[in-house]
């Protein structure tokens, strides 16, 4: 599912992994939206996110999460 905000930019539905998992992306954690403000590589391809609230999730090599992603236009 896409749509489209003010400003030229396009929101998305996009999986993400611990490969693809970017700084910005929402994840809706327990009913609740979180931003990715940061991002930590651990071992075996794991990542620590840190999000705007200051909570932090462990995302392993396998999780697989649906995250709202801002495509800018060019």
């Amino acid at each position: 599912m896409s749509g489209r905000v003010l400003g030229g930019a396009l929101v998305s539905n996009v999986e993400v992994t611990a490969a693809t998992v970017q700084r910005g992306d929402v994840i809706q954690l327990g009913g609740l939206p979180c931003r990715v403000a940061d991002l930590f590589q651990l071992p075996q391809g794991a990542k620590q996110l840190l999000f705007e609230s200051g909570e932090l999730l462990t995302m392993h090599a396998r999780t697989r999460l649906v995250a709202v992603r801002m495509l800018r236009r060019r």
